[in-house]
């Protein structure tokens, strides 16, 4: 194998010529004009054409659809920091009363639906235009190059990096053949011609870039349009009450740009069990495990069907998911007037404050009494007692007889139907079983 000697003159950008570059031939010209006295090269003006034609080329090229994905990720993280309308309504008005002055600052800006708000559907849809407008040119150019044959040889191979020869006593017509049979069973795309045979490949890499880009694409379709089909709603569910699926059933409900209360698919559930389970870790604390939702699931019509709802584990009824969010404890409370009758009984969903369960709820008793009552409490399944009433310690339910459950509670009455002239009294701590 041996190279071949060349001793053509090369011209430089500076116009000179060198000589020894077996790569170009004598007459190129990389950029500036042989001739120092030629004049330059001048620019034509844009026009409004011209600079739509000009944006539209950036806005369409990988670099821009790359710092976008950026700005998505990046303006998708105020929603995982802050509570959002649509998923957690009840947190976003208990961040409003303990921290009014930066809620407002927060709210001025969106973060409380940050993936409705302006700013983020901004980044999404020229995310979705830049994928969609270099997608588009890039896939039609790949289609056309896998439909092509490989370019013919060229004339002088010799100008070709790694460009070798070799002395051989096999005829033409052989050793071509032999090498496209070589070339294809290493993967080669090959095509013969009258002398030569040429091959390529690289094109894979390519292909799983466009897969990749297109089913980006998939995804923003799916989650900003197919989404706009679909619902979100909310539900506190007790054990042994069951649920309809009606808007009067949520407790919260967020319908899709396209969906109405038509959309719903009727069916019941039923909260038979819950089991949770946790692990004590060294320093005190506990550390969720597993949750296990034990539910019966009805379409009209239709017998209950068993079916167990796990966090990240949905379960499917009648063409709706329910997703697990969260738990916690409902005490059943009992009111009864001055003469014993019960005037309210039955459990009240409490919501959890921390990681032990300590939860916050409210009881409305309208009628029955002389006057309107209202508790406001906390209830404290394994309770300790600190300077502002009490805490858990652990999220099971104590079985120690000197530290039952606590529910404390604040009592509002009322003098009339109205919300007016409500007093307020503090009770002491009742422990219940």
């Amino acid at each position: 194998m041996a190279s071949r000697p060349r001793s053509d003159a090369t011209s430089r950008d500076d116009g000179s010529s060198a000589v020894g570059d077996p790569l170009r031939p004598s007459d190129h010209v990389d950029g500036t004009p042989i001739d120092d006295t030629a004049a330059g090269v001048t620019q034509p003006r844009l026009n409004l054409v011209g600079y739509l034609r000009f944006f539209w080329r950036q806005l369409t090229s990988m670099r821009t659809a790359l710092i976008l994905l950026l700005l998505l990720a990046l303006g998708a993280v105020p929603g995982s920091l802050v509570p959002q309308r649509s998923s957690d309504p009840n947190g976003v008005v208990a961040y409003q009363v303990n921290n009014p002055d930066t809620f407002k600052i927060l709210d001025s800006l969106g973060l409380f639906s940050t993936f409705t708000s302006p700013w983020f559907s901004a980044i999404y849809l020229l995310l979705f235009v830049s994928l969609v407008g270099c997608i588009i040119p890039r896939l039609k150019h790949h289609l056309d190059a896998l439909r092509a044959k490989p370019p013919k040889t060229p004339a002088r191979l010799e100008r070709l990096v790694g460009f070798s020869s070799a002395t051989t006593t096999t005829d033409a017509a052989t050793a071509i053949a032999e090498a496209r049979s070589l070339l294809k069973r290493q993967g080669y795309r090959v095509a013969s011609y009258a002398d030569s045979v040429s091959a390529e490949r690289g094109y894979l890499r390519e292909t799983g870039n466009l897969i990749f880009h297109i089913a980006l694409v998939g995804i923003l379709l799916t989650v900003g349009v197919f989404g706009s089909f679909g619902y979100t709603g909310q539900r506190v569910l007790v054990q042994g009450e069951a649920f309809t699926n009606v808007i009067g059933d949520y407790d919260s409900f967020e319908p899709g740009r396209f969906s109405d209360e038509n959309s719903l698919q009727p069916f019941q559930l039923r909260l038979d069990t819950f089991v949770p389970k946790y692990a004590a870790q060294p320093d005190g604390t506990w550390a969720p495990e597993n949750f296990d939702a034990n539910l019966s699931s009805r379409l009209p019509g239709g017998t209950w069907t068993k079916q167990t709802l796990r966090v990240n584990s949905p379960v499917e009824v009648g063409g709706t998911q329910v997703y697990l969010l969260g738990n916690g404890f409902a005490p059943v409370v009992t009111v009864k007037d001055p003469k014993g009758t019960v005037v309210y009984s039955g459990p009240v969903a409490f919501l959890s404050q921390d990681s032990n369960l300590t939860s916050s709820g409210v009881i409305k008793v309208p009628d029955g009494l002389a006057k309107q009552v209202a508790f406001q409490g906390f209830f404290c399944p394994t309770p300790v007692t600190t300077s502002t009433g009490c805490a858990s310690i652990s999220p099971y339910l104590s079985t120690n007889d000197a530290a039952l459950p606590v529910l404390q509670l604040s009592v509002f009455t009322g003098i009339s139907a109205s919300t007016r002239g409500w007093r307020s009294t503090r009770t002491r701590s009742t422990r219940t079983s």
